[in-house]
């Protein structure tokens, strides 16, 4: 069997290149980005004359690494306040959201869909079992009422929560989306998380008997369809 590819490694030169390139996209789109970055610059700066002046020349370097750390500390978070402004109304932003957390968040996206873009993805993690809904809700609110009652049958005593993205009332901004999966309380173990995965996909991948009379080409051989009298 062939190994699986391992992710490519970013270089020194590669990492700064997509630090650049985020600072550009940020800034473009955050017009608060510039003002605060500079505001830190400022503050790092007066900081590292007053130690300078108090204790000497030594203290230049860490007066620059706080100008660095004070930039990258802003870049973060503005960086992710624009991807999440974004995101909103993306169809698929939310599952795309999980899949980049960190902690074990086992992601299966659109996991029930209609063809005007709602989704139910499905995520499994140490909080138990969550379905999250995009879309218009009275549709969506149907697709999980299913899922719900399917999933059911095999998560046993694991813990089920559904969530509803967007603005309205009762719904979870997609910015808030990562806050409130990490507040969910643990409840599983590893181990469990992994039997649960195996069991859900176990039931996904079952196949389904159409209903009706079966098609002539699908039927056993030997067996013929009762003649009438």
């Amino acid at each position: 069997m062939a190994k699986d590819q391992e992710p490519e490694k970013v270089g020194f030169f590669g990492r700064i290149k997509q630090i650049g390139m985020v600072f550009s996209i940020t800034a473009k789109r955050d017009k608060w980005f510039i003002p605060l970055v500079a505001a830190v610059c400022l503050v790092a700066i007066a900081l590292t004359v007053v130690l300078v002046i108090a204790w000497g020349w030594l203290f230049l370097p860490v007066g620059l690494m706080l100008v660095l750390l004070g930039v990258l500390i802003v870049l973060n978070l503005r960086a992710n306040r624009a991807f999440m402004l974004e995101a909103e109304g993306t169809p698929g932003a939310a599952a795309s959201i999980v899949q980049n957390m960190r902690g074990d968040f086992r992601v299966t996206p659109a996991l029930a869909s209609t063809t005007q873009m709602d989704f139910v993805h499905l995520v499994i993690c140490r909080g138990g079992v969550v379905l999250l809904g995009e879309g218009n809700p009275g549709r969506v609110r149907g697709l999980i009422g299913q899922e719900r009652k399917r999933l059911s049958k095999v998560i046993g005593s694991a813990e089920m929560r559904d969530f509803m993205i967007g603005n309205g009332e009762g719904e979870i901004p997609i910015r808030k989306l990562r806050m409130t999966l990490v507040r969910l309380p643990r409840t599983l173990s590893p181990k469990d998380v992994s039997a649960l995965e195996k069991r859900l996909k176990a039931l996904s991948a079952r196949p389904q008997m159409p209903k009706g009379a079966i098609p002539k080409n699908m039927r056993p051989q030997g067996i013929r369809a009762p003649r009438g009298r």
